[in-house]
């Protein structure tokens, strides 16, 4: 396998466990946006491994379309996918993104990162 592949994987690993440490410390915003970016790496590194590039942009649920996600697994997917800007901009969030976020939106979007992070590194081991 390519290092590149890996390299890809490997750092949606660490976001995740990133994620879960501020998730732990009620840091909310931080581990939805280090969730969304476990899931953007960790489906790079597949759409690597099937097309042989790295796609452009930083939309999950184009990603995750195109590389055949299950269905029960796209709308996780679709409520995802914007916290790459909400989490961190103020005027994307119309209001403070520290306060917006709660332990419930942190943990629907832990089950959804963890459930692709497995999906895409069952996949590349195939």
């Amino acid at each position: 396998m390519r290092q590149e592949i890996l390299n890809w994987l490997r750092q949606a690993e660490s976001d995740m466990d990133k994620a879960q440490v501020l998730s732990r410390n009620k840091n909310y915003d931080g581990a939805v946006f280090y969730f969304q970016q476990s899931v953007e790496k960790a489906l790079k590194s597949l759409f690597l491994v099937k097309f042989k590039e790295i796609p452009k942009g930083h939309s999950i649920i184009y990603f995750a379309q195109k590389l055949g996600v299950a269905k029960e697994l796209l709308s996780g997917v679709r409520d995802l996918n914007p916290e790459y800007l909400i989490t961190r901009y103020p005027d994307m969030a119309a209001g403070i993104p520290a306060e917006l976020y709660d332990e419930n939106i942190a943990k629907k979007h832990e089950k959804t990162a963890v459930e692709i992070l497995k999906w895409a590194k069952k996949q590349i081991q195939e």
